[in-house]
């Protein structure tokens, strides 16, 4: 059976691609060996995403990898579907399954990163929430403290659960570093989410995924 994460997020903008980074390195040093995808991003630097170039580095994989990694690159960093459409472009899931399957030799944990928040359009009848079901894999989300963060993490964790998927944790990411009564709302989701917190990342100018990795307990995602 399949092991990983799928890690989504409150919204765009939260921090995923740090929180996977870090979970990738949280998880090597717990004796797994994760290799991460973010199947659909959009905002091309060049011939590359710099969310792909972080994972790939976070995993030690080289260039070679990124399309293994993130087989549909969009050009602008807009809503999937638009960025799509503007290349003339259809999305589709054909190409999950054979890249999938194409990391999986070289790790035995998928660290999955969606794109932009749970239900991101995609196509016509098509979206982030049809991804991760046909990721199969348990949900970590990313919640970015910030003013109405309880409200976009409590309507998330509904929406994955509706999906008839499991949550099996969550990242707290201090997006905000004004943020009032941080603690208080980090204690109104513990008592809420119903599933284990299993960090909190700090604010940083310049945040590394590496020291944060420390701030995570990935022994729930591992049992």
């Amino acid at each position: 059976m399949r092991r990983g994460v799928f890690v989504t997020g409150t919204d765009t903008g939260v921090g995923k691609t740090l929180a996977a980074c870090a979970l990738v390195h949280a998880l090597a040093a717990a004796g797994a060996r994760p290799v991460p995808m973010k199947p659909i991003a959009a905002g091309a630097d060049g011939a590359h995403n710099g969310d792909t170039v972080a994972l790939l580095a976070a995993a030690g994989l080289d260039a070679s990898w990124a399309t293994a990694v993130t087989p549909v690159l969009l050009r602008d960093p807009m809503a999937p579907h638009i960025a799509a459409a503007r290349e003339g472009r259809t999305l589709s899931l054909d190409f999950l399954a054979p890249a999938l399957e194409r990391l999986e030799t070289v790790g035995d944990y998928l660290v999955v990163e969606g794109v932009g928040g749970f239900k991101v359009p995609l196509a016509d009848g098509l979206d982030t929430v049809d991804l991760a079901r046909a990721v199969a894999l348990p949900v970590v989300l990313v919640v970015g403290l910030r003013l109405g963060c309880l409200n976009h993490a409590l309507l998330t964790a509904d929406a994955i659960r509706a999906a008839h998927l499991p949550l099996a944790g969550w990242i707290a990411n201090a997006i905000d570093p004004q943020m009032p009564v941080r603690e208080e709302n980090v204690a109104a989701l513990e008592a809420r989410l119903g599933s284990p917190l299993l960090g909190r990342l700090p604010h940083s100018p310049s945040p590394d995924a590496l020291a944060f990795a420390n701030a995570l307990d990935v022994r729930a995602l591992l049992g």
